[in-house]
């Protein structure tokens, strides 16, 4: 009598995949749209602290099982929540996550291919980088249940201008993928048997650049949009003249005069 083993990829609600630099995180509730339960929410948080304490690593790529990215929050965990304050944790939780992805010393790229809504365009809106597909979708869609998606707003008004923010925030409408290139929230519409190509081509493109000079390029742009014109250049000024000086800025400058590929010693 035969038994039937089950597949240990199919119990984790996050799959981890390295590839030399480059590291693909995918969200793995198909069945229920990839929706941030508590628990995936955790996997995340866990596996992005990880991956900030690990310098063999340059890119992470965020992808998704199933027919969707990511619906947002998972609404039966959130009503079996109940309470104000046990809500309130879970989305603080969340948005920890959210800016952890901001604060990694790597660039993060969305690998979208389905629907991407409320704290699903939320998680575009925080990557670095974003590739769709062009039958991916977005919205936020809060409203239309009562609850204007306050956390999916602090992402999506840094990424794309106010108007076209509140545009998706008050109506709640979907937009497709062109539209969300046009707006800014996603930074190339490819076909979807093209979008695994293109997002392996990107981040091929930043693992060969400096670990350093992204990592300080990263912070320093964040920063610096939260602060007044003055105090953004002394912020920018600061960290390009401690990559020129770094060792990583010296033998970029020296190979670029010397006409030859550069040697990271990072």
């Amino acid at each position: 009598m035969s038994t039937l083993v089950a597949d240990p990829i199919a119990t984790q609600v996050l799959v981890r995949e390295d590839e030399g630099a480059i590291v693909t995180l995918t969200l793995n509730r198909p069945e229920h749209f990839n929706a941030l339960s508590g628990e995936l929410l955790g996997a995340l948080q866990s596996a992005l602290d990880d991956i900030a304490r690990d310098r063999a690593v340059r890119v992470v790529i965020i992808a998704a099982r199933g027919k969707g990215f990511c619906a947002g929050h998972d609404l039966r965990e959130i009503k079996a929540l109940a309470t104000k304050p046990a809500i309130e944790a879970l989305f603080l939780e969340c948005s920890r996550m959210m800016m952890t992805l901001a604060r990694l010393p790597v660039p993060v790229i969305a690998a979208v291919h389905g629907i991407a809504t409320a704290a699903g365009c939320q998680l575009v809106a925080s990557c670095d980088l974003a590739v769709a597909s062009s039958s991916a979708r977005f919205a936020t869609p809060g409203v239309n249940i009562g609850a204007f998606c306050a956390t999916p707003s602090v992402a999506l008004g840094r990424a794309v201008q106010r108007k076209h923010a509140m545009e998706m925030l008050l109506t709640g409408e979907m937009i497709s993928a062109e539209r969300a290139r046009e707006i800014g929230l996603v930074n190339t519409v490819v076909a979807p048997d093209a979008l695994p190509g293109e997002v392996r081509r990107l981040a091929g493109l930043l693992a060969g650049k400096s670990r350093q000079a992204l990592a300080t390029g990263k912070r320093m742009f964040y920063d610096q949009l939260e602060l007044g014109i003055d105090d953004a250049y002394a912020l920018a000024s600061s960290a390009i003249a401690a990559d020129l000086a770094s060792p990583e800025g010296r033998e970029g400058v020296d190979a670029f005069l010397e006409k030859r590929a550069p040697h990271w010693p990072d």
